[in-house]
């Protein structure tokens, strides 16, 4: 196993970590450790290139931070990325990780992401402490995804409250992009509210799924952007959201789990500048984190601090939708002053 560093204007701590024997070329970046241990889950994906993941991380990463400070944890933000289908993982490929990662001696905690499931976190734990997402232990959080979903049900009431009128979602149409674990739960929830569903995954078996018992719509993956509904939840990879398909979307609203859904911060402008309200996504789908977060800081009660954390996020939503269209900027311009601001005093 081979850990380089790599110099990054932007970033604490940016390493790659290789072993040619296990299959493994993956990265690690820390963005801030500002506020505590750099937290954020490992992610496995095909990426085209080595620079594809590199850019990958450090955004997600560079997330991470806003999302752990907007969320009030004492927590800094970091990312994890291994190059590869998930379905080739083994054993000796999450263990060469995990050795990477327990040299950063804490300033980074890792938990399940994209591609990864509580299984995996064990695997890595074997090697390692700085792991969270456990199935099992004193303190184990499982599966983050329900929490995330329930997060960002949270957060699409609340948007619907700001861009509507009500929080009500009987008979409102929400696009679902992906259908992973977290667009699932999240799919389940909208449709136990009333929603009505039109949804879009590369996996098909999802989708009839999803009609058998949701009732749901099903799109080809390429439509989904462009679909006619009230509300479009993205629940798949980042960076959806910039001049050509904004310009293509019929909804009045986007609030879902997908990380850094914008692709640039030009792109929230080009939302408000058509009139479709963007609920910041680090502070929509902060569930998990809350999750993850009692298992690093050995929360005893979690159900209760889960509920208190997710209550906190709504209200940080809703006191960031109210700031903007009184000030006639755009909600992720006010919530990333916010966030700083935060930090700021924190920090100090």
């Amino acid at each position: 196993m081979h850990v380089a560093t790599i110099t990054s204007p932007s970033h604490e701590h940016v390493i790659r970590v290789s072993d040619p024997d296990a299959g493994l070329i993956g990265f690690v970046a820390l963005h801030s450790t500002q506020l505590g241990p750099a937290a954020g889950g490992l992610r496995m994906r095909a990426y085209d290139s080595e620079d594809a993941a590199l850019n990958d991380v450090l955004r997600l990463s560079h997330g991470m931070t806003f999302k752990n400070a907007a969320a009030g944890l004492p927590l800094g933000g970091g990312k994890a990325v291994i190059m590869g289908d998930p379905a080739t993982k083994t054993p000796a490929m999450l263990e060469g990780f995990a050795r990477a990662i327990d040299m950063l001696k804490g300033r980074y905690w890792t938990a399940e992401d994209m591609g990864m499931s509580p299984g995996d976190m064990a695997v890595l734990a074997r090697v390692t402490p700085y792991v969270a997402g456990l199935p099992d232990g004193e303190f184990a959080s499982g599966d983050p995804s329900p929490i995330t979903a329930q997060g960002i049900f949270n957060a699409i009431r609340c948007t619907a409250r700001h861009r509507f009128g009500s929080d009500d979602l009987t008979g409102r149409r929400v696009a679902v992009q992906g259908l992973g674990h977290v667009g699932w739960h999240l799919a389940g929830l909208l449709h136990g509210a009333g929603a009505g569903l039109v949804v879009a995954d590369i996996d098909a078996r999802q989708t009839a799924q999803a009609m058998k018992e949701f009732g749901a719509d099903v799109v080809p993956v390429e439509d989904i952007l462009t679909v006619s509904a009230d509300i479009l939840a993205p629940c798949a990879i980042g960076g959806i959201l910039n001049a050509r398909t904004i310009a293509a979307l019929n909804v009045a609203a986007v609030a879902g789990g997908a990380n850094n859904q914008l692709a640039t911060p030009a792109d929230g402008d080009r939302l408000q500048a058509r009139g479709i309200l963007y609920a910041p996504d680090y502070v929509a789908n902060a569930g998990g984190i809350i999750n993850v977060a009692t298992e690093i800081l050995r929360i005893a009660d979690r159900p209760a601090f889960v509920a208190g954390k997710l209550a906190e996020a709504e209200a940080t939503l809703d006191a960031i939708l109210s700031g903007a269209a009184a000030r006639g900027v755009a909600p992720h311009r006010l919530a990333d002053e916010t966030v700083l601001a935060q930090m700021q005093i924190r920090a100090a």
